[in-house]
């Protein structure tokens, strides 16, 4: 895919889709090179914790797909936990169609769908060495936490808490 083809004159569409798809496994399959290639220990998503496909599908999830015409171009996973909280996967955007404001979509897409779901609590983690993430997530009112699983690769931990009923 050259630059050009993934401009996204007039944005790209979200659609919700499984994410054992072949368009969702392609831009993840690209994730995971782009992830091996910038964490200095590489990566394996075999020893990540990645979450089951059920997980990411509703009523206890969503996953979504960007496309640029009939590329995909991002996606982004919303894991369901458990009552009121979900935890944010998989956010990837192909180096072609940056700097266009998708990701920022494709989240704020995830938390309308969880504040509709009765989701009050979001969690994610995410590595130092993707800076534009965790830019994006502090410019949208995400905070740190600690630690909440045993992934070997994350070594950031964020929750962003959305309207509704407090969570206990």
């Amino acid at each position: 895919m050259t630059a050009g083809a993934a401009r996204l004159d007039g944005g790209a569409r979200l659609d919700p889709a499984d994410p054992r798809d072949p368009a969702a496994l392609d831009c993840l399959a690209r994730y995971y090179a782009e992830l091996a290639s910038r964490f200095a220990q590489g990566f394996d998503v075999s020893l990540s914790r990645d979450p089951e496909a059920g997980a990411m599908l509703p009523p206890r999830g969503l996953f979504l797909i960007a496309w640029a015409g009939d590329l995909p171009v991002g996606c982004a996973g919303l894991k369901g936990l458990g009552p009121g909280e979900a935890e944010v996967k998989r956010l990837w955007v192909a180096p072609a169609a940056r700097g266009q404001g998708l990701a920022r979509r494709l989240m704020a897409a995830l938390e309308q769908h969880a504040a509709g779901a009765g989701i009050t609590r979001l969690l994610l983690d995410t590595n130092s060495a993707l800076g534009e993430a965790l830019a994006l997530y502090r410019a949208t009112g995400w905070t740190p936490i600690a630690r909440y699983n045993d992934d070997p690769y994350p070594d950031i931990f964020l929750e962003k808490r959305l309207p509704g009923v407090p969570v206990g």
